[in-house]
Formats: structure tokens, C-alpha cells, sequence
């Protein structure tokens, strides 16, 4: 532990003095009771997808686990034959555009290799995204469960987006379950959905004791 919080003041200490730097942001479902499971929310409909589209577009790269990424790369890569499926309804393609066309960097000490517009990031995750954060560009976003929590651990999330799912969940794994410090936010925006989702935006003002 004494090492891990060492490593996250190192980096929090590259953070202040880098200056000026393009955003990470970390956007997820969760549902009133805290399950993150990316089945336990309402299913998707026109509006919610034209929302993640918009965060996709609004996104120099994209960030993911070894899981999170396997898991996008099964649900939404285009086919070879260059036809999106049949099963896809067409308010569903835009999103299935935008993330398809994404730069990607996957975290992970396992795979081989990654593409789908892809590369991976092995090592120190913490120096690398650091690094990632200081080349230009307007944001960076980083989805999943595993890898966000390692990443707030840092210091190295800079904006926090929970969209809100009227539902009770009463099982699975929760948000950002086992961070190590609080971490004081700031809300910047709120936008309800017709469906009673409800989108929170916050800025992280840093670990808070």
C-alpha cells in the first residue's frame, strides 16, 4: 500500500507541474444504488446512444482495460464486409461509427497484441497516461471499472460523468469500489434523460482527507 501511494503522489507531482493539458474523463452508467455492470441500467434507446456518441466525437482517444476493450471490440467493430449487422437499429450506427473509428490505447500486460485502431500501453499506466495527457488535442476517455480505479487512485481523472439509471440494481460491483483516498468533485452540468437517467458531470478538485 505504502508503495502504491507513493507511486500516486509521484505522478500527482508530474500532474501540477505539466501545466496546461488536454483532459481525461471517465463516463460510466451506474444505477441508484452504485452497480456499474454495464447490464444493470435501462437498455439503450435513441437518446441515450446520441449522448455517448456525442462523448465519443468529443474524444481525442479512448482508453481501456483488457476487458472493457474485448468487450467494445465484440459489440461494435464493423464487420469485414463493411455492413453493420442487421440486428442494429439505425439510431445505433452513429455510436457504432464513432467509437469504431476511435484512436484506442488498451492497458494490458496480457495481450499480444491490439487493433481496431489500437495500441497498447504496458508498464508504468500511470507515467504513460501522464504522458498521453500532455500531447495536444481537446480530451481524452477512459470507460470500464478496473482501469478508471487505478487511474483516480493517480490523481490522473480530471472530469467524472455518471449517468444515472432509475433502476435498483441491489447486486454487483460497485463504482469505484476500493479507492483509496475521497476524492472532493464539483458539479459542472446535469442533463435528465426522458427515460429518468439523469447525466452528472463533475470536475475533480483532488483527493480530499
Amino acid at each position: 500500500m505504502a508503495r502504491s501511494r507513493a507511486s500516486g503522489s509521484k505522478v500527482q507531482s508530474l500532474v501540477k507541474g505539466a501545466g496546461m493539458q488536454r483532459p481525461l474523463r471517465y463516463s460510466i452508467n451506474v444505477t441508484l444504488d452504485g452497480c456499474c455492470h454495464h447490464e444493470a441500467g435501462l437498455p439503450p434507446d435513441e437518446e441515450s446512444m446520441s449522448y455517448w456518441t456525442a462523448e465519443m466525437q468529443r474524444a481525442d482517444a479512448l482508453l481501456f482495460g483488457r476487458v472493457t476493450y474485448q468487450m467494445m471490440e465484440s459489440a461494435w467493430r464493423r464487420p469485414a464486409t463493411g455492413v453493420w449487422p442487421d440486428w442494429m437499429d439505425g439510431w445505433e450506427v452513429p455510436f457504432a461509427e464513432a467509437i469504431d473509428g476511435a484512436k484506442k490505447y488498451v492497458v494490458s500486460s496480457t495481450l499480444s497484441g491490439a487493433d481496431w485502431n489500437a495500441e497498447l500501453v504496458r508498464g508504468d499506466v500511470g507515467r504513460a497516461v501522464q504522458q498521453l495527457k500532455q500531447e495536444p488535442g481537446e480530451g481524452l476517455w477512459v470507460g470500464g471499472v478496473t482501469l478508471p480505479l487505478a487511474l483516480a487512485d493517480l490523481g490522473l481523472i480530471d472530469e467524472y460523468e455518471f449517468v444515472v439509471q432509475p433502476v435498483l440494481a441491489g447486486r454487483g460491483p460497485t463504482l469505484l469500489a476500493g479507492l483509496r483516498e475521497r476524492i472532493q468533485l464539483e458539479l459542472v452540468d446535469r442533463r435528465e434523460f426522458r427515460s429518468g437517467a439523469v447525466a452528472l458531470r463533475y470536475r475533480s478538485g483532488g483527493v480530499s482527507s
